[in-house]
């Protein structure tokens, strides 16, 4: 069974930073593309950032170009997401998905596996 656990959330103030990590367990990853997705108090849910099953390419949301940067980490089932110059209007609960396809493009993430959810606040 596929288990995705979050970490790295928190309150920051506007302009600060943070990483959130995603470990994921229950088979190897290394062959699908992985990504995040976030949903802000009374807004759909939204994509953030993926990172293909190459882990060669990255894909961002244009609301969040230049200030996120997703990596993946094979040897370690993970994925990153570092966020800096951060915005109130990033605040939301991010989650960590993975395509349930393996060596399929980043568009069949949200048909796949999700996690839990961080909690992110950023204060103005």
């Amino acid at each position: 069974q596929v288990q995705l656990v979050e970490s790295g959330g928190g309150l920051v103030q506007a302009g600060g930073s943070l990483r959130l990590s995603c470990a994921a367990s229950g088979r190897t990853f290394s062959d699908y593309a992985m990504g995040w997705y976030r949903q802000a108090p009374g807004k759909d849910r939204e994509f953030v950032a993926a990172v293909g099953w190459t882990r060669s390419s990255t894909y961002y949301a244009d609301s969040v170009k230049g200030r996120f940067t997703i990596s993946g980490e094979n040897a370690k089932n993970s994925v990153y997401l570092q966020m800096n110059n951060l915005r109130p209007e990033d605040t939301a609960v991010y989650y960590c998905v993975i395509s349930n396809r393996r060596v399929a493009p980043v568009s069949t993430l949200a048909s796949g596996n999700w996690g839990q959810g961080t909690q992110v606040t950023v204060s103005s």
